[in-house]
C-alpha cells in the first residue's frame, strides 16, 4: 500500500512539474507573440483543456481518430513552446508565422473542443445483447397446433308412433292449462317414461 502511494505520488509531482513548466512557456510565447495581460495566461489553458478533452475521448474508446488528431495538435503547442523558449527563438523578435498561429490558436481550440465534447459517440450494442436476441428468436417456441374441433355425432332419426305424439300433446295441454307455460323436454320424458332420444323426437312433434 504505501509502495503504490509513493509510486502515485511521484507520478502527480512529475505531473505538476510537467503542467506548471508547460504552463508558464505557453505564458512566455503568448507574450513574445503580442499577446498580453490575461491574454496570455489565457493561452496555456487553453492548451491543457484540449489536451484534457482529447484524453478523455480517448479512454472513452470512441471517435479515436478525432481523439489522436486533436491531441498530436495541443501536444504539438505544448511541446513547441517547451522547445521555442529554450533558447532556439529569439523571444524578442519572433517571425510573424508565429504570430499568426497564437492569434488563430483560440479558434482552433474552440473549434477542437467543441467536437470533442458535442459529438454523440455511435454506441453499437454489446455482443451479450445481441447473442441473447438471437438465442430468444431461436428458442421462440412454435405456436400450437389448432385443435380440431370435430362435430357431434349425428343421431339417426328416432321413429315416434302416432299414438304416442298424440298422448304426448295430451300431455302438454294438460301442462300448459295447469303452469302457463310449455312442457319442456326433461318433464315430457319424466311424464312418459320414454329415453332422452325418445323425448327429443316427441318434442319435436309438438
Amino acid at each position: 500500500m504505501r509502495a503504490h502511494l509513493a509510486r502515485v505520488d511521484a507520478v502527480l509531482v512529475q505531473a505538476l512539474i510537467a503542467a506548471a513548466l508547460s504552463f508558464a512557456h505557453l505564458h512566455d510565447v503568448a507574450v513574445a507573440a503580442g499577446q498580453d495581460g490575461w491574454k496570455a495566461w489565457a493561452y496555456p489553458v487553453s492548451v491543457d483543456l484540449l489536451l484534457v478533452a482529447a484524453w478523455r475521448r480517448l479512454r472513452s474508446g470512441h471517435g479515436k481518430a478525432a481523439a489522436w488528431c486533436w491531441f498530436v495538435i495541443a501536444l504539438a503547442a505544448s511541446l513547441g513552446a517547451n522547445v521555442a523558449t529554450a533558447g532556439l527563438l529569439d523571444l524578442g523578435n519572433v517571425p510573424a508565422w508565429l504570430r499568426i498561429l497564437v492569434a488563430g490558436w483560440p479558434a482552433v481550440a474552440f473549434l477542437g473542443g467543441t467536437l470533442l465534447a458535442h459529438t454523440a459517440p455511435k454506441t453499437d450494442p454489446a455482443p451479450g445483447v445481441i447473442e441473447a436476441q438471437e438465442d430468444e428468436s431461436e428458442a421462440a417456441p412454435e405456436p400450437p397446433a389448432q385443435p380440431v374441433i370435430e362435430a357431434p355425432p349425428q343421431h339417426p332419426p328416432v321413429p315416434v308412433p302416432s299414438a304416442l305424439v298424440a298422448h304426448a300433446r295430451k300431455v302438454a295441454a294438460e301442462h300448459h292449462a295447469r303452469t302457463g307455460a310449455p312442457i319442456d323436454t326433461p318433464t315430457l320424458r319424466a311424464r312418459l317414461g320414454v329415453p332422452v332420444p325418445m323425448a327429443e323426437a316427441i318434442a319435436a312433434h309438438l
